[in-house]
This record gives structure tokens, C-alpha cells and sequence, in this order.
């Protein structure tokens, strides 16, 4: 079989004998420098300091409570009484953590359901304080690619980068979709990319048993023997520790990627090259890591008829990124939920309701450049709100008095009223709309999504030209 040939980063300069920057300074990292494994210790992890900052952590992060039913209220007069025994049970390497308790949740656009293990609160609390330990040492070895769950990166920061590829000339991607992924991480591969990193076997020993804790479904506990289930605060840090071998296998033969813990685009100059790519390193993933591509999600295709991070871009040549149809589907979703929650009760209930969501949901998508989107859904959530009073009003006689005392002339008041049409139609139709105008809802406190986004912006802008500034 043929090796695959490399794609060169022509943006990227410095490597040397094909090796680019990032990837020399991260195994130099790993491999040449001691200091961060002699700093990985357990008594680090057990240091006072270290386990009040864990237990600040997980009290502000709240959280179901695990097997043992113990709430993040009961857990510092449980640990007055039993810490010096789990400290010493740790240092000695004879800990046992309990089983995490599997809770499913529904996957964005009912894809099917997410596995997630809820630990205990102890065993939180002392993965916590694994994590603040290890993280600072692990992390500066990883590839500037990566982006997910890591101090100082973000889903922006992500996005960003992919449309520096698009911009730059390459036109294909491969995006690639890990089937199962934190399901089906192999614990003995995970624990050597571990043990490079990490020199306290007691520290190695602890998160094997972690890896390895039981899973309580249906009242059974059952063993695990591969994966490593989100839920707890040490499973985002080891996804990354193995798909870290990834990172540095892309950087090895030159490409240009972005991953965000287990999505992963590969961007390239051809649907030939992309399909080469893909092959070769669906290889090395079943090779060298156990993993599975799921080729029915995966695909090699243009950028703009792909998502990533719930974006996609425009086909221009200097690509804009937009917000993908799926996540505006996904939000209409939402609205609708709430909607049905908000039955019964005033507009104003369902108005302040929604400011959470547009307002979170237009911070996220504050990146998009196109705001077609942004417009269409205010006018699409305005005729929501419509259908909510129409519907409230139920009899057609109670319709034409509303209409009325909204400013319609009565006989077309009464006409609209008695039209026989349904909710959703008359949402949308002209009564409804000189009588319910936009600025009916914005004094009820009806944010827009388009003035929320353009006033981000403007934050944005502000922010990044004062930066310059201050630079100049």
C-alpha cells in the first residue's frame, strides 16, 4: 500500500525535515522536559491549597448527585469526618471510587442519545483536583490545532481557524466523525499516552481505576472495559491526552486541521486528496488507537455544505461564516418547547423566558458574518408570539374586541376574527400584524436577535481596535 502523500502547509513556515513548528515543540514538551512530570505528584494533587480550590469548584459547578445519592450540600460535613481516611486510602494507592451513575440525554436534532456517567461528589471533588495538577503540565503539550476544553481556547477560536484554511485556498474537507467516541476509548492505549506524561505511578494508578469504575444502569452495576464517559471533570483532559496522537500524526504529513475534542475537520485542495486523507487516516485511528470513523456521518466534501461547531461558511472566496441550518432548526426547537410551557400563562411569562436564550444563543453565534438568519428568525419568533395570542384568545368574538382594542376598524376586525383560518396562518397574515406590530413586543421586553448581534459586534470591533491601538 502507498504511503500517503502529505499536503504542504505553504502558510505555515519553520518546520524542519517536514515537521512543523507546533509539533516539534510539543514532543519537545513531552518527551525532553522533566519538570512538569516532577511537579505531577500525588501529594500535589492532595496539597490543601489544591483540594480547597477543587472543592470551590465543584460546589460552584453544582451537579446531579452520583450512586451514593449525596448532594454537593452534604459533602464537606461528609469529608470533615472521612478525608483523612480517603487521603491516606489515595497516598497509599488502595482508593476504590464508587460507580458513576449513567444518565441519557437527547443529542442535538434527535440524533439518537448521549451517554453521560455522573460521579459522586467525592470522586468530583478528587478528579477535580487531579485535573488542576495535571492540566497545567499536560496541556502545553498538545497541538495548537486542538481547541476543545482547554484553558484559553474556545469554540470561536476553532471556528476562526477553519475559515483561515477555507480563505487560504483550501476548498475540501474532510470532516471526519469519530463513532461512539468516549465510548469506546481503550484504557491500556490510554493509560501508555498517560504514562509518558505522567511519573507518579499512584497518580496512574487512581485514574486507571476511574477509567475502569463500574457503570450502575437499571439499579446493576456493570464493569467497564473501554471508554471513558463524559460527566466527570477528567474525561475531557484524557480524550484530549489520546487524540493528541492524532494531532501529531496530521502535523507529521503537513496538514492543515482544527479539532474540538472528537470533531476534527482536515482541510485540503481536492476531493482526491480529501478521500485519500480520509482513507489513510481511518487507518491509522483503527491502527494505531482502536477507534471506529463512522463513514455514514463522515465526509469529504465542500466547507459551506458542512457544519462545524454549529457553523458553516459562505462559498464566496473570501469565505463568511454563517450560522448552519441545523442550529437555526435546533433553536426553532427550542422557542417551540417553550412555547408549549408557556400555555396558560401571559406573553410577558414566555417574553422573559426567552431573553436567556436568544441572548445565549446570539453570543455563541456572534462570529457569523451573514445575518439573514438573525432577521428571519426575529420574524419568524414575532409570528411564534402571534400564534400564542391568537390561540389565547380562542372564540372568534373575543378575536374581534382584541382586534379592536388593538386599533382595528371594526369590520375588519370582525372579518379577520371569523376568517376560519387556523393559528399559525393568521400569525402571519396583515390583522395580525398592524394590530400586534414589532413595538408592541419590544415593550414587553422582546430582545432582537438581529440588534443583539449587531450590538456584539460593535463590542467586538471596539474591543479589537482599541487592542490595536493600544499596541500602535
Amino acid at each position: 500500500m502507498k504511503a500517503e502523500r502529505p499536503e504542504r502547509d505553504r502558510g505555515s513556515g519553520g518546520g524542519t525535515a517536514g515537521v512543523p513548528v507546533s509539533a516539534r515543540q510539543a514532543a519537545a514538551a513531552c518527551n525532553g522536559s522533566t519538570d512538569s512530570r516532577n511537579t505531577m505528584t500525588i501529594e500535589e494533587v492532595l496539597r490543601r491549597e489544591n483540594m480547597q480550590r477543587a472543592y470551590q469548584r465543584v460546589k460552584r459547578n453544582r451537579g446531579s448527585a452520583g450512586v451514593d445519592g449525596m448532594t454537593v450540600d452534604e459533602l464537606m460535613p461528609y469529608l470533615r469526618s472521612h478525608w483523612a481516611r480517603i487521603r491516606d486510602e489515595i497516598r497509599e494507592g488502595r482508593y476504590r471510587p464508587q460507580p458513576v451513575l449513567l444518565v441519557e440525554i437527547p443529542k442535538p436534532g434527535g440524533r439518537g442519545m448521549r451517554r453521560l456517567g455522573i460521579p459522586t461528589v467525592v470522586d468530583r471533588l478528587i478528579q477535580q483536583a487531579l485535573l488542576q495538577v495535571l492540566q497545567p503540565g499536560i496541556d502545553p503539550t498538545f497541538s495548537e490545532s486542538s481547541y476543545g476544553f482547554r484553558p484559553g481556547r474556545s469554540a470561536h477560536q476553532a471556528v476562526e481557524r477553519a475559515r483561515e484554511h477555507i480563505r487560504s485556498g483550501y476548498r475540501w474537507v474532510v470532516d471526519m466523525d469519530l463513532e461512539k467516541f468516549f465510548d469506546r476509548v481503550n484504557h491500556d492505549i490510554l493509560m501508555s499516552r498517560m504514562a509518558r506524561r505522567v511519573k507518579d505511578k499512584r497518580i496512574l494508578l487512581l485514574i486507571r481505576r476511574y477509567l475502569q469504575a463500574g457503570m450502575l444502569e437499571g439499579g446493576v452495576v456493570s464493569q467497564r472495559v473501554e471508554g471513558t464517559p463524559q460527566g466527570g471533570p477528567l474525561s475531557p483532559l484524557l480524550s484530549n491526552v489520546l487524540l493528541d496522537e492524532l494531532d501529531r500524526e496530521l502535523e507529521r504529513r503537513g496538514h492543515r486541521f482544527v479539532r474540538y475534542a472528537d470533531d476534527c475537520d482536515i482541510y485540503v485542495r481536492s476531493r482526491r486528496a480529501g478521500e485519500r486523507v480520509l482513507a489513510s487516516v481511518e487507518r491509522f485511528l483503527r491502527k494505531q488507537l482502536r477507534l471506529t470513523v463512522n463513514r455514514d456521518k463522515s465526509a469529504v466534501d465542500r466547507p459551506w455544505r458542512r457544519k462545524f461547531l454549529g457553523y458553516t461558511v459562505t462559498a464566496h472566496r473570501e469565505a463568511k461564516l454563517r450560522i448552519a441550518p441545523e442550529s437555526v432548526k435546533r433553536f426553532r426547537d427550542k422557542v417551540r418547547e417553550l412555547a408549549r410551557q408557556g400555555r396558560g400563562r401571559s406573553l410577558a411569562w414566555t417574553i422573559e423566558r426567552l431573553e436567556p436564550l436568544i441572548r445565549g444563543w446570539v453570543a455563541y453565534f456572534r462570529l457569523a458574518e451573514v445575518k439573514a438568519a438573525f432577521e428571519q428568525l426575529d420574524q419568524w419568533l414575532r409570528r411564534r408570539l402571534r400564534c400564542i395570542l391568537w390561540r389565547q384568545w380562542k372564540r372568534p368574538r373575543t378575536r374581534a374586541k382584541r382586534l379592536m382594542r388593538l386599533g382595528l376598524a371594526r369590520q375588519r376586525a370582525f372579518t379577520s376574527a371569523y376568517n376560519g383560518h387556523g393559528a399559525w396562518w393568521n400569525a402571519g397574515a396583515s390583522h395580525m400584524n398592524h394590530a400586534v406590530p414589532t413595538r408592541f413586543f419590544r415593550k414587553l421586553g422582546l430582545l432582537s436577535l438581529l440588534e443583539e448581534h449587531r450590538r456584539l459586534q460593535r463590542q467586538l470591533r471596539t474591543a479589537v481596535y482599541g487592542t490595536v491601538r493600544t499596541v500602535v
